[in-house]
């Protein structure tokens, strides 16, 4: 006698309530968070040129969905003509630019001599690795120096150091590495470098939720350092963009 074979269903397990209220009202991108661990947010940018450097940022400051400050400078000098953006924990980011300002300023009193670019960002770069489970920094170090002219070196999260023509990081950049990588051109003079970035950065803007606010810039170069803004009425793309693209 032939005997039916029966097949067992699984079973469907409803979802329990500590997965629904661990995912009740978060993003994607918020979810991996511990608790009382902020979600931050920026654009940054450094550009060189033949000249120089072009550093650039946003000016909006969250902490989780609240705006914190709206117009912050989010480009910080550590020496005469070396500057950094700063992403991530505003906290961190600015304990370590105390340090390498100190320790950039020390060593130009020593040796009697401008400061090398790459020995900025190797410095920062040693702070982020050696202390890489306790921050949340991730850094674009530019500027100008003797040796080497301009130059940019990107410091992302976990502390590697690599040096690049261009570099953009924060939240904002994974809209804009397209754009960036059509638009950027080898030799760029400084008006082109500076329309580079503010168009790139108000596209992030416009995108990111956690980037807005103005945008602000540093040109550096052997004859010194230009700081601009952008106000948030005068972006070149965005709902207040005179191009009014996309809107």
């Amino acid at each position: 006698m032939m005997y039916a074979q029966q097949q067992q269903q699984p079973m469907m397990m409803a979802p329990s309530t500590a997965d629904s209220d661990a995912y009740s009202g978060k993003s994607a991108e918020t979810r991996h968070l511990k608790p009382g661990e902020l979600s931050t947010g920026t654009t940054i940018m450094a550009v060189q040129f033949d000249k120089g450097v072009v550093l650039c940022a946003d000016s909006r400051v969250s902490t989780g969905a609240y705006v914190a400050n709206r117009a912050s400078d989010k480009i910080a000098q550590l020496h005469d003509h070396i500057w950094c953006c700063r992403s991530g924990s505003a906290a961190d980011t600015q304990a370590l630019t105390d340090y390498v300002r100190h320790f950039l300023a020390q060593l130009a009193v020593e040796s009697g001599r401008l400061p090398e670019v790459k020995v900025a960002a190797h410095l920062m770069r040693k702070l982020c690795y050696e202390n890489k489970d306790n921050l949340m920094a991730g850094v674009i170090v530019g500027g100008w120096d003797p040796v080497s002219g301009g130059a940019v070196y990107n410091i992302p999260l976990g502390g590697a150091c690599i040096p690049m023509p261009f570099a953009i990081g924060g939240s904002g950049s994974t809209f804009i590495y397209g754009l960036v990588d059509s638009e950027y051109k080898e030799n760029m003079t400084k008006d082109e470098a500076l329309a580079l970035v503010t168009k790139a950065v108000s596209h992030a803007m416009s995108r990111d939720g956690s980037s807005g606010g103005v945008i602000r810039t540093c040109v550096a170069t052997a004859e010194g350092n230009e700081r601009a803004m952008v106000p948030g009425d005068k972006l070149p793309y965005g709902p207040s963009g005179n191009s009014g693209k996309g809107w």
